[in-house]
């Protein structure tokens, strides 16, 4: 049995979830509470880096969400989140690195921002929207008519990004593209509460501002 720790409200966390759930796959999920209990021994003997998503395969302890979605892939091959041609695989491996590289950091701005800390993270968004505009096209997923891993990578981040204010009203394939996903059964499961996320942004905005407090002084 597959041991998944996790968190609702971490879109690196949901990455692993949403998979495990479209590949069907049985699996004990075990919440981690991170506002503290991710420093517990207990779960940094897990990882030591104190943060989800951890799976577990028997002995076999896995972190990083990317390496998770790999090793799922080679390991539970059916069904297939991966294309088998090598165009298709690069094109989406691009589109999670660039979500990975160019969109997440951002998140953090986007929360201190709707709890009304000056940020204004907007306008470092646009080339990654852009960018997966672009490559989207007329497509249903990214990888064309199936979905694959650069759209789970994708949505869970951009869905976070759409309910702390980021609209895709410039980006129409974008927004289609989301509310395709949006219907699918997984991402209905997966999908954190709307109080759950007002806790976590007024405690990751508590976070900001104590930091902008210490980088202030003298």
């Amino acid at each position: 049995m597959l041991t998944f720790y996790y968190h609702p409200l971490s879109p690196v966390a949901r990455r692993v979830w949403i998979a495990l759930l479209e590949k069907g796959l049985p699996f004990e999920a075990r919440l981690v509470q991170l506002n503290g209990e991710q420093w517990q021994p207990e779960f940094l003997a897990l990882n030591p880096f104190h943060h989800v998503p951890v799976l577990a395969d028997g002995e076999l302890i896995l972190i990083e969400s990317l390496a998770i979605l790999d090793y799922l892939e080679a390991q539970y091959p059916a069904p297939p989140l991966t294309p088998a041609k090598p165009v298709a695989l690069a094109r989406m491996r691009m589109v999670q690195m660039v979500v990975v590289n160019e969109l997440t950091p951002h998140l953090p701005a986007l929360v201190a921002e709707s709890e009304g800390i000056e940020c204004q993270p907007g306008a470092a968004l646009e080339p990654g929207l852009r960018f997966l505009e672009q490559q989207l096209g007329n497509a249903a997923y990214f990888g064309g008519d199936s979905l694959s891993l650069a759209d789970i990578t994708a949505t869970c981040t951009m869905s976070l990004m759409q309910r702390l204010g980021v609209a895709l009203a410039d980006y129409p394939a974008l927004a289609a593209w989301h509310g395709r996903i949006s219907q699918r059964p997984a991402w209905q499961q997966s999908q954190p509460e709307e109080a759950a996320l007002a806790t976590w942004k007024r405690w990751l905005a508590l976070k900001i501002k104590r930091r902008q407090r210490q980088l202030a002084r003298p």
